[in-house]
């Protein structure tokens, strides 16, 4: 089993600030009167009122609950999900920083693929570790972290934690369950495997058995942002054994996730049927995206998300594209990561199906 730094072991650090939320569900009753901290300061609140309306202003007055029950409890009830098993943040951006905050220290080694998903670099090098990146397995029709290298790298470097993507992201290759679970038992016993999915509820499968596991040595990361349509409001959640929730706790933000962005998430969740329409509808475009696309002559990368991703002959037509679809004021995206410079990725949104709303990347297909 994957072991935690040495100065999280034993007792605490403790959060010094569970909010009142929280320390009514310890004792057992409502605290009716906050006469202790910054909630409830009679600000009247009248230009956010006019501009949003009181049930906003309902909203900003209290910290936002630190184990945010309301959303864990509606995941567990829809997913299957163990309640314990869940611990809800600031998007999978602020969960990826938590779980390297928890699980590893400066020093340690981390592994991931060369463009991939750069937020996990960005943070593993803020944070002091020292990554190891592995190229792309790439080939016709292919495009997919190598978990064989990723396994030897960390084996070869003792690493403390290994990194994936999937549905990956930019690719957007799925990598079947067993070869997931392959990986994590490859891995050295006392390293992690932080499993970025994202784009979980893209797949097909999404509400399968697989994704509702609790897997020993690993963190699994989702998010509200794309299938629930809330990526401004900042809503994650991670699925590990309790055991390794209370270890992040211990070094989580109070209130990453405010009252505000809780309520919301909540209400969303209330409607199933609308995120489940969603995305069908998503996964229907993102078909008639990659056909129009293949029609053209690109070639399109298979995916299990959100996106559509192209590979074309080189990185400098890529950039070209890239730009010249930027100045018309289209912005589609391109890694920043050169070893994936040649690669473009389009959202399936209606707007990218607007006949000549492409026009540009679709005459460059043309030619070719």
């Amino acid at each position: 089993m994957p072991r935690f730094p040495d100065h999280l072991t034993g007792d605490g650090p403790h959060n010094p600030f569970p909010g009142v939320r929280v320390l009514e569900r310890r004792l057992g009753r409502e605290i009716p009167h906050q006469l202790g901290s910054n909630e409830g300061l009679d600000m009247p609140h009248r230009a956010l009122r006019e501009h949003f309306g009181d049930a906003m202003a309902a909203h900003v007055y209290s910290y936002g609950d630190a184990e945010a029950l309301g959303i864990r409890r509606r995941l567990a009830e829809q997913k299957g999900i163990p309640l314990e098993a869940m611990l809800v943040d600031a998007g999978a951006d602020s969960l990826i920083a938590l779980s390297l905050r928890a699980a590893t220290a400066a020093g340690d080694v981390v592994v991931s693929t060369t463009g991939t998903y750069p937020t996990f670099a960005y943070f593993a090098r803020g944070h002091g570790c020292r990554l190891t990146e592995v190229p792309y397995d790439e080939g016709p029709g292919r495009l997919a972290p190598d978990l064989d290298a990723l396994a030897a790298a960390a084996r070869e470097q003792g690493a403390r934690l290994v990194y994936l993507a999937n549905p990956d992201n930019p690719g957007g290759h799925l990598h079947r369950d067993a070869d997931v679970l392959a990986l994590r038992d490859a891995l050295p016993d006392d390293c992690w495997l932080l499993l970025d999915e994202a784009y979980h509820d893209f797949r097909e499968d999404a509400d399968g058995e697989f994704g509702r596991r609790v897997l020993p040595g690993v963190i699994r990361l989702r998010t509200l942002s794309k299938a629930h349509g809330l990526a401004g409001l900042r809503v994650g959640y991670a699925i590990a054994e309790p055991e390794t929730l209370a270890m992040m706790m211990k070094v989580r933000i109070h209130y990453a996730v405010s009252t505000l962005s809780q309520a919301a998430a909540e209400v969303v969740l209330d409607a199933p049927a609308e995120v489940s329409a969603h995305v069908a509808a998503v996964r229907e475009r993102r078909e008639r995206l990659a056909a129009h696309l293949r029609e053209l002559g690109a070639e399109v990368l298979p995916s299990a998300t959100n996106f559509v991703g192209i590979r074309l002959a080189s990185a400098e037509l890529a950039g070209q594209l890239h730009g010249a679809l930027l100045d018309e004021g289209k912005l589609i995206a391109r890694p920043a990561d050169p070893a994936l410079g040649h690669v473009l990725r389009i959202t399936a949104v209606e707007d990218a199906l607007v006949p000549g709303r492409l026009a540009t990347l679709e005459a460059a297909l043309s030619e070719r």
